[in-house]
Parts: C-alpha cells; sequence; structure tokens
C-alpha cells in the first residue's frame, strides 16, 4: 500500500500518515528502490488502532500506546490502556458522589447556617484552604459581602450552599470556568433544572468515554493479532 491508501480510509493526508510513521504511531515501513515508502495490512491496522484509540485516551495518550507497542514494549501498552479505565471508574465513582452530595443540598433553598461566616469558618465547614475560597471567588463562582467596618468577606446561606457545589464539581474534575458556568445556569434556572441537566450531560460523557475506549481496545487488539501472526 502506498500512503495515499492508508490515508484515503480514513480522510487524512499523505503527509499525516507519513508524520504518523515518523513518530511512531505507525512501525517502520519498508523503502522501494526509489524511496517510496510500502505500507502493508498491519501498518493500516496500526492507524485504524490509534485513530480508535483517540476517541477514548485522547491524542496524546493514544500515541504513547501506540509507541509503546511498537517497540515491543506490551506491558507499558496494557498500564496506560488500564489506567485510563481506572480513571474512568474513578469519575464514575465522583460522578456518583457529586449526584448524592448535590441532591442533599438544597438548589433552591439557602442552606441555613445561621450568621454570615467569615472566610476561616466556611473552609473549614468545607475542608479547604482559605485562599481556595478566594480564588473561587476571584473565578466568579462565590459572591461574598464585605464587613462594613472591617471588611472582612462575610458568607451568608447563598454564598455556603454555592461554596458546598462548588466543592463537589471540583471534586469532579470541573475546571474553575466551569464551576462558576454551572452555578450561574443554577441561578439563573432558579431551580434544580439545571443541576438535573449537568448530571446528565455528565453521564453522557461518562457512556461516550466507555464506549471509546471498548472500540479502541477492539482495534488494538486486532492489531497485536496482526503482529503476532507476523
Amino acid at each position: 500500500m502506498r500512503p495515499v491508501d492508508l490515508a484515503r480510509e480514513h480522510g487524512l493526508s499523505t503527509q499525516a500518515v507519513r508524520n504518523y510513521e515518523d513518530e511512531g504511531v505507525l512501525p517502520p515501513a519498508e523503502r522501494s528502490d526509489t524511496g517510496y515508502r510500502r505500507y502493508t495490512a498491519v501498518h493500516a491496522q496500526a492507524l485504524r488502532a490509534f485513530l480508535a484509540l483517540r476517541g477514548g485516551h485522547g491524542h496524546q495518550r493514544a500515541m504513547e500506546i501506540m509507541r509503546a507497542v511498537n517497540r515491543g514494549d506490551r506491558e507499558s501498552a496494557y498500564r496506560l490502556v488500564d489506567s485510563a479505565h481506572v480513571s474512568l471508574l474513578d469519575e464514575r465513582a465522583t460522578r456518583t458522589e457529586v449526584a448524592t452530595a448535590l441532591d442533599s443540598l438544597s438548589t433552591t433553598d439557602p442552606v441555613a447556617v445561621g450568621r454570615p461566616l467569615t472566610v476561616g469558618e466556611l473552609a473549614r465547614r468545607l475542608e479547604v484552604h482559605p485562599a481556595t475560597l478566594r480564588t473561587w471567588e476571584v473565578a466568579g463562582i462565590l459572591h461574598p459581602e464585605r464587613d462594613r467596618v472591617t471588611e472582612y468577606r462575610l458568607y451568608g446561606p447563598e454564598c455556603v450552599r454555592d461554596a458546598e457545589i462548588a466543592r463537589q464539581l471540583r471534586r469532579g474534575g470541573y475546571s474553575l470556568h466551569q464551576v462558576a458556568q454551572f452555578l450561574s445556569s443554577l441561578r439563573e434556572a432558579g431551580g434544580p433544572a439545571a443541576l438535573t441537566a449537568f448530571l446528565a450531560s455528565w453521564q453522557v460523557r461518562l457512556t461516550a468515554r466507555s464506549r471509546n475506549l471498548l472500540a479502541g481496545a477492539a482495534r488494538l487488539d486486532a492489531y497485536l493479532t496482526l503482529l503476532d501472526r507476523a
């Protein structure tokens, strides 16, 4: 096969195929007397495996897996694959934890905390560093009031609720920007609708990654089988 033959199957450029070989994603190809690359069914399957692995592992990790296989280090490749499944399992557990924790919080009524809390008191309540709360404020997640005399931050019931939600979302791996967007949507919705949509979209993403990991594993297994036969 020529580079163009592999490229056409996936809508790639011939240069992309050559680059993948140079980067170790494909095993080295033989050369014709005139210097042209000659690819085989093994190379074609290697490319299919790499492109399938990208869906579940991401581009860089998929490259690392293929490089490990192509240099004969299957143990490292297996470890990379296994770590992705462990990570996904952890995220599934985190989503369940987040869903349970957020469900126990009131998304429509302020949390009963009595008087407004200071930054230190809220930090202890959440088991985070006070600097974390200040970072969340800069990111637009929290909007504490200020004491008129001391200028100290004061966190009322709504702020405490937002902080507890933010803590759970951060544990789920969400960025500050994503947390701020979610809380903004939650405030605008004025109810649990935004929370329901958020958790549903998270579940959809987890399911899609699971399928992508399975698809990548199937293609990789087919590639390993070809290598064993070769």
